[in-house]
Order: C-alpha cells, then sequence, then structure tokens
C-alpha cells in the first residue's frame, strides 16, 4: 500500500478512549482518519505530525495514538489546532492482511506508512499489539502514547 490520501476505513471494538492534541505547522499536512500521529522529536517536540513513509522514526520519537478525524493545517499557522486521537487502551481495526492467524495474537505491530501494517519495525511506528482478527480487519490494541525506543534502523 501507499500513504493515505483519505480517511482509512477502520472500526473500534468496545469503547475507545480519545485525546485532543495539537497539530505541528512547521509544514503544511493533512492527517486522515486512521493515520498513526507522532511527535517527531526531529522537528518538534511538542506538536503532534502524521506519520507518513517519508519519516525515519527515531528511538526518542513518541507514538501518540490514531487520528479519529481529519484536520489539515497550513504552513506556519498559529499551532492552536488540535486533532482528536484514539489512544491506548483502545482497540482499532484497520482493513489487511498482514495477519492471517490467530496464532499471531499478542505480536507487535507496527505502520510502514500511513495506511500500512508491519510486522518490521526498523524506521516504522510501532503501534500496538495484534488483539484480534475478524472480518478481514485486523484489531490492534493501542499502545499510546509511547516512546518508540523500537524502532529506528
Amino acid at each position: 500500500m501507499a500513504d493515505l490520501t483519505r480517511d482509512a476505513d477502520i472500526r473500534l471494538k468496545g469503547e475507545a478512549k480519545t485525546e485532543k492534541f495539537i497539530m505541528d505547522t512547521s509544514a503544511a499536512q493533512t492527517i486522515y482518519k486512521g493515520q498513526p500521529v507522532m511527535i517527531d522529536q526531529t522537528t518538534d517536540t511538542l506538536y503532534v505530525v502524521g506519520y507518513v513513509d517519508g519519516i525515519d522514526v527515531a528511538p526518542t520519537d513518541v507514538f501518540m495514538g490514531i487520528a479519529a478525524e481529519q484536520v489539515s493545517v497550513t504552513l506556519a499557522a498559529t499551532e492552536n489546532t488540535y486533532i482528536e486521537l484514539y489512544v491506548g487502551p483502545s482497540i482499532v481495526g484497520f482493513k489487511s492482511t498482514v495477519f492471517t492467524l490467530n496464532s499471531k495474537l499478542g505480536t507487535t505491530v507496527y505502520m510502514s506508512d500511513s495506511g500500512t501494517l508491519s510486522v518490521t519495525g526498523a524506521d516504522n511506528v510501532q503501534i500496538g499489539t495484534l488483539f484480534k482478527i475478524d472480518d478481514d480487519y485486523c484489531y490492534i490494541k493501542l499502545s499510546a502514547p509511547q516512546v518508540c525506543a523500537g524502532s529506528g534502523a
């Protein structure tokens, strides 16, 4: 797959927990519903950005959650635009065939771009653990916020 260009088709299991965070405006960005969101410590230590394939995830970066809505900001705008995120211990389902066996439950899950689940941690953001596979959806128990200590090349 590739980075999202529209909201992702996601599902929720149980009651979702959400929190609001302020978006970084050092670059114009649109964060789509279902996109992983992080604090990229090399860009801004306070505000969140949408994770995309071009970001090299460092061990000090922080995964904050999965976007619950689509929000855009412009370059150099005042940093006062909030985005609501699903955070841990929410369980979010992504349409995916990366995992097909329930024997993989509990496996650490990463995203290799803003729309693709992965089992590989190198330069990918860690989002949680595989909770359940059902109807072509992989349900992930989010571990957010969390430092991406296991990521990086």
